[in-house]
């Protein structure tokens, strides 16, 4: 029986396999994990669903093979094991060549369990075999000539408005596989006049700008090539505005520290909770959306949706990048449900152990670098959101007093980035001031 790459999500194409948990020979019973993922924001064990022997392992660690791949062969116990595979450990098989690593297109889904199938009588590797790859509907299965085209492929075609019946098939059977589509796409890409590239220089134009030596080359993961990729998509087809505001903490510090102070301490003697200004924001902000519901909503090109429930991501900076998993239900929260939940994502999130489920979705962002002395900054939306708040440095600063006099008072600027697509500017504005009424009158946020 064929062990298949799973499937990570809809618009995943390909996983890396980081780690083989079994050896070939070993024993597998359904639960036992087989290998370990990496995807571009988290790793996750893939379990077997059929008991068996390990008989062949055919994608090794390290390597990055196609959904569908058959990436290890189970065989029934007793049988012989293959004869190149007999006596090898992980990663020693020969096997059809897997594709290098290739931009990230998308966040993942939650990885399936292993997808075991009978073997058949099709060539080793069938990496875009169509019972595997998503069965929506993006265009036409077969085209004029008897030619047939992939799923994925399909999809990869209409998210770049390629048109099919001008690629070149290089599949089994002059079927349209997924490589067709990129070969298609890096033509387009090809440089349009004096060697310039859209979007970049490429590598080799930019080293040359370098004396050689003077700097060291680090090799993109799957987290900076999916960042890399959904920003400059979000930058070119989102058109965003910014609205800027100062608001003023002094009433929302004095109420946190003196909620604080009044948590009881728990059985090893440290307070059971300890609520942070970020703690504070995110509830305001989905307040905000609650008074706004106009821009408690995201784009969905032929139309709008917008929630009942207030949905808030925050930004939280790992290593090699950031990642955004998603507070949901806020309005319905409490200041402590959420700083407790907050703490356990963030953990999990420097652990690279976030599920899809806890990134996915989501309105609107709260991205707060006011602990790096940040003053104020414009961020960039995450899509399908429609909104990011960018929250900047608590200060004190001089006002000006209502007598004509100066008073200190600690203020912080924040700066909201609108989709325009879905919030326009007085939209905007109001979701805005609904913010900073929340955070200037931060009793409200205690119910």
């Amino acid at each position: 029986m064929n062990i298949l790459m799973p499937q990570l999500g809809e618009t995943v194409a390909e996983g890396k396999i980081t780690a083989w948990f079994k050896t070939i020979g070993d024993a597998v019973k359904p639960g036992d994990n087989l290998f370990e993922i990496e995807t571009d924001k988290t790793s996750m064990e893939v379990p077997a669903t059929t008991a068996g022997v390990l008989s062949e392992i055919r994608v090794p660690a390290g390597t990055i093979a196609p959904v569908g791949a058959v990436v290890a062969v189970l065989a029934e116990a007793g049988a012989p094991l293959n004869a190149a595979s007999a006596g090898a450990g992980p990663a020693t098989v020969a096997s059809p060549p897997i594709k290098a690593p290739a931009p990230a297109r998308a966040e993942t889904a939650a990885a399936q369990p292993a997808q075991v199938e009978p073997a058949r009588a099709t060539t080793p590797l069938d990496p875009f075999h169509p019972i595997r790859t998503p069965a929506k509907n993006f265009g036409p299965a077969r085209l004029p000539g008897g030619r047939t085209v992939t799923p994925l492929a399909r999809r990869l075609a209409a998210e770049a408005g390629i048109d099919l019946t001008r690629i070149a098939s290089s599949g089994p059977h002059g079927r349209i596989v997924a490589r067709d589509i990129e070969s298609a796409m890096a033509r387009e890409m090809a440089p349009a006049a004096a060697g310039a590239r859209p979007g970049g220089l490429g590598a080799d134009r930019v080293k040359a700008v370098y004396a050689p030596g003077s700097y060291e080359e680090v090799a993109l993961d799957n987290m900076r090539r999916t960042i890399a990729a959904r920003l400059v998509e979000a930058k070119q087809t989102v058109p965003h505005f910014y609205l800027s505001c100062d608001v003023t903490l002094d009433r929302l510090e004095a109420l946190r520290a003196e909620a604080n102070a009044s948590a009881v301490a728990g059985a090893d003697g440290t307070p059971v909770y300890k609520l942070s200004l970020n703690d504070f924001l995110i509830k305001a902000l989905a307040h905000a959306l609650q008074r706004v519901p106009a821009a408690n909503a995201v784009w969905a090109e032929d139309r709008i949706l917008r929630f009942r429930s207030a949905d808030v991501a925050v930004a939280v900076a790992v290593d090699g990048g950031l990642i955004t998993p998603v507070i949901r239900d806020v309005q319905t929260k409490t200041l402590t449900a959420i700083s407790a939940e907050m703490k356990r994502l963030a953990a999990r999130a420097r652990e690279r152990r976030l599920q899809p489920a806890d990134y996915q979705g989501g309105v609107a962002t709260l991205s707060n670098l006011g602990m790096y002395s940040v003053r104020e900054f414009a961020a960039i939306i995450n899509p399908p959101q429609s909104s990011l708040l960018a929250a900047g440095a608590a200060e004190r600063r001089p006002v000006e007093a209502h007598d004509g006099g100066v008073r200190f008072e600690t203020r912080m600027s924040v700066t909201l980035s609108c989709d325009h697509r879905v919030i326009d500017g007085a939209l905007g504005a109001e979701l805005l001031a609904a913010f900073k009424r929340a955070v200037e009158r931060p009793a409200g946020l205690m119910v």
